[in-house]
């Protein structure tokens, strides 16, 4: 790992009163977390989202030490600016049968206008982005599109367009409720058959965030 990345989560650590109260709020086990403080091991982008949300840093910075801590006057700054980065990582998700990095990096920074963000009621600090490989949601995304994920709506409000982990392997897809509590997972493209996962069966559905923006070319 890069001695930047692990300099930052240190900073995060200073933040957060000590390593052991950033393993507290992170839950991520102590010793896994010393592992990342001390360069040894570098962490997953899940975990990178969580360090970020536990101490109100923005993810873009932790992950690649550009644009606004977002901590404390750096935070009110970063308000008044007038563009939001957010990380684009080198993860896919594949809009197909699903496809998932675990040692996903930053690509680069994607700028948006910091009022268009605030207007959609969105946090700088719980956002990124990835790229959509396949076919299963055309119609609504394309292969090669961008997606924007919002990591604090982690729990299925409604219908809507959800980036889900399910058997280890990351989906764009809708995700439905149901009356008798499971989930369907439905594909855009109706060539592709609809999963569902019942009600006892939630827990192997782990929902990263919610699509809230996607951009591709015509």
């Amino acid at each position: 790992m890069s001695e930047g990345l692990a300099e930052r989560i240190r900073q995060c650590a200073d933040i957060a009163g000590s390593g052991d109260e950033l393993a507290r709020l992170t839950a991520i086990p102590r010793r896994t977390l010393e592992y990342y403080l001390t360069g040894q091991s570098e962490p997953k982008v899940a975990r990178c989202v969580d360090i970020a949300k536990a101490v109100g840093v923005s993810i873009g910075w932790l992950a690649s030490g550009e644009g606004e801590k977002l901590n404390g006057d750096a935070a009110q700054s970063a308000q008044d600016d007038k563009y939001a980065y957010v990380p684009l990582y080198d993860a896919h998700c594949d809009a197909g049968h699903g496809a998932w990095s675990e040692r996903a990096t930053v690509l680069n920074l994607l700028a948006f206008t910091a009022d268009s963000l605030r207007k959609q009621g969105l946090d700088t600090t719980r956002l990124s982005a990835i790229r959509v490989d396949g076919d299963s949601m055309e119609g609504l995304l394309s292969d090669g599109d961008t997606v924007m994920i919002d990591h604090g709506r982690s729990s299925l409000e409604g219908e809507a367009v959800y980036v889900i982990r399910l058997d280890d392997h990351l989906y764009a897809k809708r995700l439905q409720r149901q009356f008798d509590g499971s989930v369907h997972i439905i594909s855009e493209n109706k060539a592709y058959r609809d999963m569902i996962v019942p009600k006892d069966q939630l827990s192997n559905l782990e929902i990263i965030g919610r699509v809230v923006w996607a951009g591709g070319w015509i």
